[in-house]
């Protein structure tokens, strides 16, 4: 499941992150740990907090308390474009692609590359084979209209999408749901390319075989809590259903380096 996590150098480190809606407690005291070359899920019941999460990771929300470290360093991440700056991408569930445009133009859109006789086209689409091409992709052409793609596919594009900003943590947001089993088995190949690009990669699902597939660890979030931590290579389905369902927890194990 690649690299181990004690011999890699941690990216992100969430630490006591609190975050509430009024009355409701988002996340309580939440501590995340994700290191290059790895593959983190987060699991959870719906309203366990993995979207809000999320969502904090990647600039959308501010956390009412705790500390936000990427490589070491506090940040505080106001925005989507502060995160990204900091080398944070995040892929959400509606992916905001156009299907008018096509696969280079997606990838590139709001950050077009230009030339000193305006949009440099032919350099965008170099670079755009070379991310699709970096991350195994199946799509055709990076000329090919979005509309002509799969759901598989387009999440292929979205993930893309990310890389054009060389980040070092990608945080995807249930890339899995809705797919079929073929697209499904595509989409967790991108993931772990992500993870041999040296990438930290944040990966929320509601599937446990997916999870068990491409996660090399495990966090559960139970009503906005950690409620275990847990290595794919010694887990099973059973045992992360019973950290979710609260029959069960397993230790913390994280460790601030």
């Amino acid at each position: 499941m690649g690299t181990s996590p004690e011999s890699v150098d941690v990216l992100l480190s969430l630490q006591g992150i609190t975050k509430c809606f009024g009355a409701v407690e988002a996340l309580v005291d939440v501590d995340l740990q994700v290191r290059s070359h790895e593959v983190v899920a987060v699991v959870g019941d719906n309203a366990a907090g993995k979207s809000t999460l999320a969502k904090i990771v990647a600039g959308v929300l501010s956390p009412d308390a705790g500390v936000v470290e990427l490589g070491g360093h506090p940040v505080v991440l106001p925005n989507p474009a502060a995160a990204r700056a900091q080398g944070v991408e995040m892929v959400f569930q509606d992916l905001a692609l156009c299907d008018n445009l096509d696969v280079t133009s997606n990838l590139f859109l709001g950050r077009e590359l230009r030339g000193p006789f305006g949009r440099d086209d032919a350099r965008m689409e170099e670079i755009a084979v070379q991310v699709l091409d970096s991350l195994a992709s199946r799509i055709p052409s990076a000329r090919t209209p979005l509309r002509e793609l799969s759901a598989g596919q387009r999440q292929a594009v979205a993930i893309a999408r990310t890389l054009i900003g060389q980040p070092r943590v990608v945080v995807l947001d249930e890339p899995t749901a809705a797919l079929s089993i073929p697209q499904t088995a595509e989409v967790l190949i991108h993931v772990q390319r992500l993870r041999d690009l040296g990438l930290g990669v944040v990966f929320i699902s509601h599937s446990m075989t997916d999870v068990l597939a491409v996660a090399d660890r495990v966090e559960v979030l139970r009503h906005g809590r950690n409620h275990g931590s847990f290595d794919t290579a010694t887990t099973s389905q059973e045992e992360l259903i019973g950290a979710m369902t609260g029959a069960r927890v397993a230790p913390r194990r994280l460790q601030v380096v």
